[in-house]
């Protein structure tokens, strides 16, 4: 189990290392067990792109050991399993039902 990471877009600037906050864009699909589902994106009116400290657990598995792989300015798809992602409690706020497969399209924006 785990996540595969595909890049869309190749970065050119570096990686980060953990304790860094980085930036992101971020789509979230799989709303209701459905993968072409949004359930979240930055890019939706109101919303503001995304600052995490990587590598610290403050998000999910499945972000915070792809996005630290990510180089600056890097688009990827990042498909999770359940462990992953929210696991058995899902995240029923948002429509993410317990144990589903989650994929997001990530761009690191900026690291700090």
């Amino acid at each position: 189990m785990g996540f595969t990471k595909t890049v869309v877009q190749e970065g050119s600037g570096p990686t980060p290392i953990a304790g860094q906050t980085v930036t992101v864009h971020c789509t979230g699909y799989g709303k209701d067990g459905n993968l072409e589902e949004k359930f979240w994106s930055t890019k939706d009116p109101g919303q503001e792109p995304f600052a995490f400290k990587v590598g610290l657990g403050q998000v999910i598995k499945g972000w915070d050991e792809s996005v630290i792989k990510m180089k600056l300015g890097e688009k990827s798809t990042i498909d999770c399993t359940p462990d992953y992602g929210y696991g058995a409690q899902g995240f029923p706020a948002w429509g993410i039902q317990p144990n589903s497969r989650l994929i997001f399209e990530i761009e690191v924006l900026s690291i700090s």
